[in-house]
């Protein structure tokens, strides 16, 4: 029991901070693209298409940039949980650009026009838009976290399952099948979709307080 406490706070700590990174780029990047509509008929198809992506791929990649010898070797992360955070971010950023995009595309032309036609900076049209926005935001980086913290490729290439280290849930439950413990893998796939809806509940929750 305590091996499995262990891992689903790991797998909270990973998944929320590749989350939070992602969020770092790909909201301010889906801003720009739907303010200047600069570059928006490439961009976002492209990100809508790569929202599909393998997770094996992508970990795969990820690896061939950190092992030993490569572009990155020396910076010694591989087979730890910072690979996986690195791996996880990359995956979703394509999902919080798109919605994030959608998102404030409709408040930049809603909101944005009416603060400008009003006489208001820049500044205001960017605070406005941002907290009319806000629980949309939340919604998506609410969808974000549960691809990451569900997602194995990444995970298992990168992390290397490492007990008391690297493994997550998603990997502690193709090791448990791997030794035919199918109950067990089935108890813990359940807590990873229970943690999925908990975090969905809040996410609502949040948002209502938001709205207020």
């Amino acid at each position: 029991m305590y091996e499995f406490i262990d891992v689903v706070f790991r797998s909270l700590w990973i998944s929320g901070s590749a989350t939070l990174l992602a969020s770092l780029w790909s909201i301010p990047l889906a801003y720009y693209i739907a303010y200047t509509g600069r570059f928006k008929n490439f961009l976002i198809p492209v990100f809508d298409a790569l929202i599909g992506v393998p997770t094996i791929l992508i970990g795969l990649l990820i690896y061939m940039v950190f092992c030993n010898h490569c572009i990155l070797g020396i910076v010694d992360i591989l087979y730890t949980p910072y690979a996986i955070i690195i791996g996880e971010s990359i995956l979703i950023t394509p999902l919080i650009t798109t919605i994030s995009y959608r998102v404030l595309e409709k408040n930049i032309k809603t909101y944005g026009e009416l603060v400008l036609s009003l006489g208001g900076s820049e500044k205001q049209v960017v605070d406005t838009v941002l907290h009319e926005s806000l629980t949309g935001l939340i919604a998506t980086m609410t969808m974000g976290f549960s691809r990451a913290i569900g997602e194995l490729g990444i995970a298992l290439i990168v992390g290397g399952n490492i007990k008391g280290y690297t493994r997550v849930i998603t990997t502690a439950i193709a090791l448990l099948v791997s030794r035919g413990e199918l109950e067990e893998a089935v108890f813990l796939g359940l807590i990873l979709v229970l943690i999925v809806v908990i975090i969905s509940f809040i996410s609502r929750y949040a948002r209502k307080i938001v709205w207020g």
